[in-house]
């Protein structure tokens, strides 16, 4: 993504009055969907004594530590710091830009959801990828970054629902 190339895509919604505020405010619904309901599907397989709990529990946990390792360690600057560009979605983070740990999360939740409960997967798919263009468009990750967050959460869910 070059500096006219993120100018030309936020063009229409820095342009609306609001566009920017409505941006920042899908962001943080989806994210909050996603961290919300997580939570509640984990006490649903508790209350149902399912046996699945452990596994709906540790893949991600173990995944989301691994990542944060790899992120910290690579430490990939943010679109901001290198196009010099505003972001629509205001963060002072420097570095930690790759992978995008918010698109990583919430495709994990969403590979949880295909193990437990298919069609919900293709709910939280959705809210996947709309969080994934949020945060390229709020210029706070590269495509890259959410591609990587998103195809490693599938590899991860995949190996830790489906392999193992």
């Amino acid at each position: 993504m070059t500096k006219e190339q993120y100018e030309r895509w936020t063009a229409p919604i820095a342009r609306h009055p609001k566009g920017a505020l409505r941006l920042k405010q899908l962001n943080t619904i989806l994210t909050g969907v996603c961290y919300l309901c997580y939570p509640l599907l984990l006490l649903w397989l508790i209350w149902n004594r399912d046996g699945r709990f452990w596994r709906a529990t540790l893949v991600p946990g173990i995944s989301f530590v691994l990542l944060s390792v790899l992120r910290r360690g690579l430490n990939v600057p943010r679109p901001y710091e290198v196009l010099e560009i505003q972001p629509l979605i205001h963060k002072d983070t420097r570095g930690k830009s790759f992978p995008s740990r918010h698109v990583f999360s919430v495709f994990l939740i969403d590979m949880v959801w295909w193990y437990l409960c298919p069609p919900m997967g293709w709910v939280f798919l959705a809210v996947g990828l709309l969080l994934a263009a949020a945060r390229v468009l709020g210029g706070v990750h590269f495509p890259r970054d959410v591609l990587a967050g998103a195809l490693l959460a599938v590899a991860a869910g995949w190996v830790g629902f489906w392999l193992i």
